[in-house]
């Protein structure tokens, strides 16, 4: 398969959660409807199946020499700085013919905040606040992590919306501080009396029903879940990730 395009492994986190896997596999089924003449492959990290190492096999089976590994995360954390390099390192021990690039997070590019601001007004359809007298508050909710400097980058993604949109935000997490019931208090001090949660998730989960649990008596926006920015922003992944391939071996 020499002067072949590289193949590309797109890896979710992975989740016991059936809906979590359905969702990227629909996730990465639009990914590789927009180029179908490449070899498109889904991978998890955990807890689902196929794994990286399968689907690394698998490709290597199949003649490729090159794969561009792209990261279905929002965040560069530990999963993309430490998990998957390791097994992308045990991975080459294994099939030494088959060159394997790790492509860039999906996150920060602001293509991501219009897509979460898109789920908001599918959730609210007359959200935007020329349609609407009252003052709109959304919670943007993530997963959260013992890590201070990974939490302030989240609450970037609320700060970002709220340039976007003029919306009021603040930034809420299922599994640290500030909790969605700490953020909706702040919503209403600040003058909002309609408040919506817009989780900053790619899929559902145990997390997204944790938040839905905490504050039911809200609107929940959808999860970005399949979506035309997520799409573009994985090819770009990829075809950066490519490009400085070729240009380090020319």
């Amino acid at each position: 398969m020499f002067g072949t395009p590289p193949a590309l492994i797109a890896v979710a986190h992975g989740s016991r959660d059936p809906r979590s896997a359905a969702t990227m596999a629909a996730v990465v089924a639009e990914i590789a409807a927009a180029r179908p003449d490449l070899d498109v492959r889904l991978a998890f990290l955990d807890l689902s199946a196929p794994s990286v190492e399968q689907v690394v096999d698998a490709v290597a089976a199949q003649g490729h020499t090159h794969a561009v590994v792209a990261p279905l995360l929002l965040g560069s954390a530990f999963h993309a700085r430490v998990d998957l390099p390791e097994l992308l390192n045990a991975a080459r021990a294994r099939h030494p013919q088959l060159q394997l690039t790790q492509a860039d997070v999906l996150g920060p590019d602001p293509r991501l905040i219009g897509a979460l601001r898109d789920r908001v007004l599918d959730a609210a359809p007359n959200a935007l606040p020329r349609n609407l007298g009252r003052r709109l508050g959304v919670a943007v909710a993530a997963v959260g992590s013992s890590s201070a400097a990974a939490n302030a980058r989240t609450a970037d993604v609320a700060r970002r919306l709220a340039l976007l949109t003029g919306w009021h935000t603040e930034v809420c997490f299922a599994t640290t501080e500030p909790t969605v019931t700490e953020a909706i208090s702040r919503l209403r001090t600040r003058g909002a009396d309609q408040v919506l949660v817009a989780p900053w998730f790619l899929a559902p989960g145990l997390l997204t029903d944790r938040l839905v649990a905490t504050a039911p008596e809200l609107v929940h926006a959808n999860v970005i879940g399949p979506h035309r920015a997520l799409t573009d922003i994985v090819w770009d992944r990829y075809d950066a990730a490519r490009t400085t391939t070729l240009a380090l071996s020319a």
